[in-house]
């Protein structure tokens, strides 16, 4: 995609994006609602067209081409199948418009609903599976026609949490078995850091970082990448000879050069942050939240600055509202001032 600009009104959607997909590379699209993420794959797609830029699929230009013939294949947030037709016959479907012969439509559908695991259920009509079935029979469709590019537009987002966690990872599996170049778009951080190769972060229509999941949350380009992509502290600190100094600690900057001396405002993530109970401390336990293995504990701190941390659930009955504590930050991951 080559500075693509769509405007609706007075809303620029796209503002001269730009993106590149390697072949059989996933690249998740991720941002908050309005950021123009679901509008560059409909352009990709050919649902929506572009006031100015380029879409070239294997260097062949495509902009103008209309959808039916742009050979991408799509998976929607609502499923978008048929109600009167089975698993079997859904999947079928783009081939038959494709006038491929019957025993071959069989045959490949049969084989893509084993690919998603849900084979024996071929005989089923949509509202007899359940949504994340029905979510599987919309990616095998999507799969049968071998596109060149499969578009997946926020296609967990109607699950629920332990479904979207199990189909997330089938997707994933299944897109590195068939080795097919994907557009993931969606506005959940972790799924976007679990399954791509690369992550965009879109705001107002353009790309504010792309690349590794690693590299985006551990070294943001931006101080929307780092509050976007992960929860983070923003605490009051002092840049001093290339280091920031926060609530005591001394801690590495990303980028030494780029921040001026003097008062700064720095992004911590909770994971850098140690609590220890302490009858003098200077903190208290303000709320503590049970998230599974892992904990998150909100300590006030004088001056009215608020620090999230993530501790070990083991330790939530030590860490109870009123608790006096004091907070230690370590180095790792590296916080952005």
């Amino acid at each position: 995609m080559e500075g693509l600009r769509r405007r609706f009104g007075a809303v620029q959607a796209l503002d001269g994006l730009d993106l590149d997909l390697a072949p059989g590379e996933l690249v998740a699209l991720l941002g908050p609602s309005g950021c123009g993420k679901t509008t560059a794959l409909r352009v990709l797609a050919g649902l929506e067209d572009t006031d100015e830029g380029r879409v070239l699929v294997g260097g062949r230009d495509i902009t103008t081409l209309p959808a039916n013939r742009r050979d991408m294949g799509m998976v929607f947030q609502a499923y978008s199948l048929f109600p009167h037709l089975t698993a079997q016959e859904n999947v079928e479907f783009g081939l038959r418009l494709r006038r491929r012969q019957a025993g071959d439509r069989r045959r490949r559908a049969a084989e893509m609903l084993e690919l998603v695991g849900i084979g024996k259920h071929a005989g089923r009509y949509p509202h007899q599976l359940s949504g994340g079935q029905q979510q599987r029979v919309a990616l095998a469709r999507a799969l049968a026609i071998e596109p060149q590019v499969l578009l997946l537009d926020e296609p967990l987002s109607a699950l629920d949490a332990k479904v979207r966690v199990q189909l997330r990872d089938e997707i994933r599996r299944i897109q590195v078995e068939v080795g097919i170049t994907t557009l993931f778009v969606t506005h959940d951080q972790e799924e976007a850091l679990a399954v791509a190769d690369r992550v965009g972060v879109m705001r107002d229509g353009r790309l504010e970082q792309l690349g590794p999941p690693s590299e985006v949350y551990l070294r943001p380009a931006t101080p929307f990448v780092a509050d976007f992509v992960g929860l983070s502290n923003r605490l009051p600190g002092r840049v001093v000879n290339g280091a920031v100094e926060v609530l005591g600690a001394r801690l590495p900057l990303i980028d030494p050069l780029a921040a001026p001396t003097g008062e700064v405002t720095a992004l911590v993530r909770p994971e850098a942050v140690d609590v220890v109970v302490d009858p003098d401390g200077p903190g208290r336990i303000l709320a503590a939240s049970f998230l599974g293995s892992m904990s998150r504990a909100t300590v006030a701190m004088p001056g009215d600055v608020l620090v999230v941390a993530q501790v070990a659930s083991a330790r939530l009955g030590e860490l109870t509202p009123g608790t006096a504590v004091r907070v230690a930050l370590h180095e790792v991951p590296t916080p952005l001032a």
